[in-house]
């Protein structure tokens, strides 16, 4: 799940610590930052989960109707990393939102230059 930690009346930090200890992900679990996309491989959508399998699954049944992805039908799952502790994949998230859509495809290119879908391969952990 995205959160606008903007849109809060708390820091940053803290409500994402909250919202992961709440979520029960900052359990020594870890993290994984991921990159989605939609069929026609023309959207990418960054983000972070402390389990993969569900998350793509949540972005593909659109279970959050108005979100980005909902609407733009990113389901395609291109790149991912694990990280040890969820703060660091936070931080990996933020590092390549922050980053221009070139960096984003040479990141995918570098793990997936065929830009396949990677979730199959999730499906079978």
């Amino acid at each position: 799940m995205k959160i606008n930690c903007f849109s809060f009346h708390v820091g940053p930090v803290r409500l994402y610590r909250a919202f992961f200890i709440k979520k029960g992900f900052m359990n020594g679990k870890g993290g994984y930052v991921y990159i989605i996309s939609n069929k026609a491989r023309t959207v990418l959508y960054t983000g972070v989960t402390a389990d993969l399998y569900a998350r793509i699954i949540d972005h593909r049944d659109k279970k959050y109707h108005g979100s980005f992805t909902a609407r733009y039908g990113a389901g395609v799952l291109l790149y991912y990393n694990f990280f040890s502790s969820i703060e660091e994949a936070i931080a990996e998230e933020k590092r390549i939102k922050g980053g221009s859509r070139q960096a984003k495809i040479n990141l995918i290119n570098e793990m997936n230059p065929e830009w396949r879908d990677l979730f199959p391969d999730v499906e079978e952990w």
